[in-house]
């Protein structure tokens, strides 16, 4: 007798696990493609760009984009078999944009906590640190300045890129300089360049190439204690599911780990110091 019923109930259980599969719902499980199937069906993998070199370049002239993030966008675009399509914006529209469809991943994004808010990240491509450069024979600038406070007087002037993680980071923590906000990587440093402005902050590794463009008098102070340690990556949209980011931190990850970015921070630090752009 309890072999017939278990008998029974192993019966009905399979038949309602037929019937299941053959659910609408199951179905659409099974069928429902990930973000960038989707990417795939459009043709084009559109890579939202605000220009910081030298992560993300454009030529005024030609529009071409150019940069270790931009050979990143091109490289994945070609895993995913689309043409790679650059989308013109601003620092402070970078996350915005993202967030209403207006591109598919943004390009060199600071990894934040007020960001992973709004958006979601790849793994990092790269670490960073925001740093500040400005002219060594300045006399605002006391000798021996390693801190923030050691810079933080009324009479001086901070530049940097509006929106950017450099100027939440630079104004969370500035009390009394002036906070000086440019929407251009270019006016940021002719700010300095023309005594406008004292200190160009920046990511290091940006500020880095102002210095080697201007050894005579532009030196860099990364602060102690450090200003921002932060990953630089890819922001994505933030419905995408752990699969979809998968897939792109599988992409960076072996490139990392090959030293291919390493190979192409390089090229773009060479053509900024070759062009000076």
């Amino acid at each position: 007798m309890l072999s017939r019923v278990m008998t029974s109930a192993l019966r009905a259980t399979a038949a309602l696990v037929l019937v299941a599969s053959f659910s609408p719902t199951a179905a659409s499980a099974e069928t429902t493609d990930g973000y960038w199937q989707g990417v795939q069906k459009t043709g084009a993998l559109r890579c939202g760009a605000a220009v910081a070199p030298p992560y993300v370049m454009r030529d005024p002239a030609s529009g071409e984009y150019s940069g270790f993030f931009a050979d990143l966008c091109r490289e994945f675009a070609e895993v995913l078999k689309v043409k790679p399509e650059f989308v013109d914006t601003t620092w402070d529209n970078i996350v915005a944009g993202l967030q209403a469809g207006k591109w598919d991943v943004s390009l060199a994004l600071n990894r934040t906590p007020a960001r992973a808010m709004a958006v979601q990240f790849s793994v990092p491509a790269m670490e960073y640190q925001i740093s500040l450069a400005y002219n060594k024979e300045n006399p605002k600038i006391p000798t021996g300045a390693a801190a923030v406070a050691d810079i933080d007087k009324a009479d001086v002037t901070l530049a940097v890129m509006s929106g950017t993680a450099q100027d939440k980071a630079i104004s969370s923590v500035v009390k009394t300089a002036t906070i000086l906000r440019l929407p251009t990587n270019d006016e940021t440093r002719l700010a300095v360049v023309s005594r406008r402005a004292d200190i160009l902050v920046d990511a290091s590794d940006t500020n880095q190439l102002f210095t080697q463009s201007n050894p005579d008098w532009a030196v860099a102070l990364n602060p102690t204690p450090a200003l921002a340690r932060q990953g630089v990556a890819f922001g994505l949209p933030h419905q995408l599911s752990a699969a979809d980011v998968e897939v792109i931190n599988i992409f960076l990850e072996e490139r990392v780990a090959t030293g291919h970015i390493e190979e192409l921070i390089r090229k773009a630090v060479d053509q900024v110091l070759k062009t000076g752009n």
